[in-house]
């Protein structure tokens, strides 16, 4: 089997990022044919025996498909599915990113639905002429003339599909309605036969714009990135310029209420930018310059200039709406089943119906005519629209409410795994953790006066670009003072003179070396090292002054993410490069027993690989770059801090993307959510059939009782999938974690 119908390929890239990329082979057709689950499925079946095709990607109400193989396998494809019994078209790339549909009406079954309502109608004339007792042969023109009428204008393209995949022996559903409708004209059942293609090409219209609406419900994203940008000139003048023209390094602006165009760095201003179309989260994050910010989010309060970092095609809600694009194009394990499944059954079904056709009239004393008419009822029963098109919307429907939650799961089998997850490794730093140390604790030792001493210590920690001098600074929030004699010691800390006083700031090791660490001053350093703190202190040249204690702090969503997932029976394991004291004493304060330290990436290799053994099927969370190794050993790999990060997003199956831990937690009851759906889906289409299978066998069901019967369960287990659209919340929300609703493109929005 070919690489495009396995989903065990790993971090793929996009189709479309290819394409831009001029990566040869990504070529773009037209399957004018194609418009459900089942054709999709029958287009996959005759290209798995060519080699090299890395993916396909599938847009059913566009009816256009994507192929990513060499180039020379190209052709061999097109054959491929020329001889499966389908037309196909290259088409231009840019032409289908922005079609509007208008060429549908030629293809199947989006038809003018007053065209299927005209057609419904005559079939409902020809029914009343039947039901009235009408007869004579004025009658029964009128009514013949009424049913063709009506099988016209409904099933024309159903019939020419039909014929070709009869032709190639393809018992698809075009077929077994071809074949059905003839029948029950040939045996003089006309009314039947239009009420038949009438109540199959509207209900095959409702279907396929309910799959459509979650095919695409990703596709919205787009209309968060507005069109045009407002641009600095270099007259210093502003200008209005298309979005997609915009270079790297321009520099932008963008007033309140209006949506941030590309990604970029903020340079000027400050206000709040609601994220919530990125990262999930509507809570309004504060900007200020060296902040970044994302295409597609929503300034709040103020103006903001920003430089460009990413161009239209590559912005992180871009790369977003390409990813999940390209799950949409992979089959989930189920899908994978359902269609292996249905390539029996249609088959079986129809040598059964001959079979009732053959041999009821000796079992069961009927006419020829009552049996032939019973198989035919049979042969809309087994279409297998229902059970095919259960799984793929199902699916598409989990992908989409996932992204709109900050949750960018690669394709149906990570969706599906999830809910197997018995343990996961979380990496410390970023993860658990802020990723970024903070001044958590700081003291006057001795007799110095507090806010002389802050300033001190404010004024040379301004001078280091150190992180935890940086987070000194940060946290003493006071004017800094001129240092004189600057010096810094590689390792150490740094030293200067303040207002004629010679100052230290220096880590515990330089101080003690210093001999100026008293017995008591070292219980208190110790004391803060225990819990995993970085320790610097303050001192003149005979006594200590002060000192300060710098730790990466975890976030406030840890602790509940911990719980939730032990809630759902999944064991958590932290591991980190970090020492052991630190690793325990955050492990401590998330509710996580089990805490290992001083790991290298291939120590957390070979972890996960002990946890595979112990526990089953693991999870890696980390940041997608030290822990590469581990999230690739891993059965799933959770990616932290998508946002902007390029190695998470290619590294992992599932990336979250506003670093919220609890995601986690979501991401495995939404997969458990999907997998109850989809058997409930197969369930639905297989048990509405079997009902009706008796019925047509032992008891009176009629073609169109057949019709809604079938129609009816793919329209139920459609309505069943879309469910899905609406996620899952989280299971303890918090004033951190609202649930999201949708956006207008005019920035208008709800909480």
């Amino acid at each position: 089997m070919s690489d495009c119908c396995t989903d065990e390929t790993r971090k793929s890239e996009p189709t479309e990022v290819a394409e831009k990329k001029g990566v040869a082979g990504a070529a773009l057709f037209r399957v004018p044919a194609m418009d459900c689950a089942s054709e999709e499925a029958d287009i996959r079946r005759a290209l798995e025996p060519i080699s090299g095709i890395r993916s396909l990607n599938f847009q059913l109400g566009e009816r256009t498909l994507r192929i990513l193989a060499p180039e020379e396998q190209l052709p061999a494809a097109v054959a491929a599915i020329r001889k499966a019994g389908y037309d196909i078209e290259p088409i231009d790339g840019l032409k289908a990113e922005h079609s509007d549909g208008e060429e549908d009406h030629d293809h199947g079954y989006a038809e003018s639905p007053w065209r299927l309502a005209l057609a419904l109608g005559l079939a409902i004339a020809a029914e009343g002429i039947e039901f009235a007792g009408l007869d004579g042969t004025l009658w029964k023109g009128v009514t013949f003339g009424l049913a063709v009428v009506a099988i016209w204008l409904a099933g024309i393209q159903v019939y020419k599909k039909g014929i070709k995949a009869a032709l190639h022996l393809k018992l698809n559903i075009n077929a077994l309605m071809a074949v059905a409708v003839t029948g029950a004209l040939a045996i003089g059942q006309w009314p039947e036969a239009a009420m038949v293609m009438a109540l199959y090409s509207i209900a095959e219209l409702i279907e396929a714009k309910a799959a459509d609406r979650a095919r695409n419900a990703i596709k919205g994203l787009l209309a968060l990135s507005p069109t045009d940008a407002d641009q600095l000139q270099a007259d210093g003048t502003w200008k209005k310029v298309a979005a997609s023209e915009v270079a790297k390094d321009a520099v932008l602006r963008i007033k309140p209420g209006e949506r941030v165009p590309l990604d970029g760095v903020v340079t000027k201003g400050n206000s709040a930018i609601n994220q919530a179309p990125v990262t999930g989260e509507s809570i309004p994050v504060d900007k200020a310059p060296g902040d970044q910010v994302f295409a597609g989010t929503i300034n709040e309060t103020a103006e903001l200039e920003f430089r460009v970092t990413a161009v239209s095609a590559d912005t992180t809600l871009a790369r977003i709406i390409h990813a999940v694009e390209e799950a949409q194009g992979t089959r989930a394990p189920t899908q994978r089943f359902v269609d292996k499944f249905a390539a029996v059954y249609t088959p079986a079904v129809f040598a059964i119906a001959v079979a009732v056709a053959v041999l009821t009239p000796f079992l069961l004393d009927l006419t020829w005519l009552e049996a032939l008419y019973k198989a035919l009822v049979l042969l809309v029963i087994a279409c297998p629209c229902a059970l095919v098109i259960s799984t793929p919307v199902t699916v598409v429907s989990g992908l989409a409410a996932a992204a709109r939650r900050g949750i960018l799961i690669k394709g149906g089998t990570y969706l599906e795994e999830a809910r197997k997850l018995k343990a996961i490794a979380l990496d410390k730093t970023g993860t658990v953790t802020q990723g970024k140390p903070e001044l958590v604790d700081w003291r006057v030792w001795g007799q110095g006066d507090e806010e002389s001493v802050r300033q001190l210590a404010a004024s040379l920690a301004g001078r280091s670009d150190h992180p935890v001098s940086q987070a000194i600074v940060a946290g003493l929030k006071v004017d800094a003072r001129d240092v004189e004699s600057f010096e810094a010691h590689a390792g150490r800390g740094v030293s200067g003179t303040v207002e004629g006083k010679r100052l230290t700031l220096a880590n515990h090791r330089l101080i003690h070396e210093r001999g100026l660490c008293s017995a008591e001053l070292e219980a208190q350093l110790k004391k803060h090292e225990s819990q995993g703190r970085t320790v610097t202190l303050l001192a003149d040249e005979t006594h200590v002054l002060a000192l300060f204690a710098v730790a990466d702090t975890i976030r406030e969503t840890s602790k509940q993410a911990i719980a939730d997932l032990k809630a759902l029976g999944v064991t958590t394991v932290m591991l980190t490069g970090d020492n052991a004291a630190t690793a325990q004493s955050i492990a401590q304060q998330a509710g996580i027993e089990d805490a290992r330290g001083d790991l290298l990436p291939e120590a957390k290799l070979e972890a996960i690989k002990e946890m595979q053994k112990r526990y089953g099927v693991t999870g890696m969370a980390g940041d997608g770059i030290n822990d590469a190794p581990a999230l690739a050993q891993a059965d799933i790999g959770f990616a932290m801090g998508g946002a902007g990060t390029d190695t998470a997003m290619e590294t992992a199956d599932v990336v979250i993307m506003n670093d919220n831990l609890q995601r986690v937690a979501e991401t495995v009851r939404l997969s458990r959510r999907t997998h109850a759906v989809l058997w409930q889906n197969i369930t639905l289409a297989l048990g509405i059939k079997a009902v009706f299978f008796v019925l047509a066998v032992f008891g009176t069901a009629t073609m169109w009782m057949a019709v809604f019967a079938d129609m009816g369960a793919s329209l139920l287990v459609v309505a069943n999938g879309l469910r899905l659209m609406r996620g899952v919340k989280d299971a303890h929300p918090t004033e951190a974690n609202p649930v999201v609703k949708s956006k207008d493109p005019h920035g208008a929005h709800a909480h």
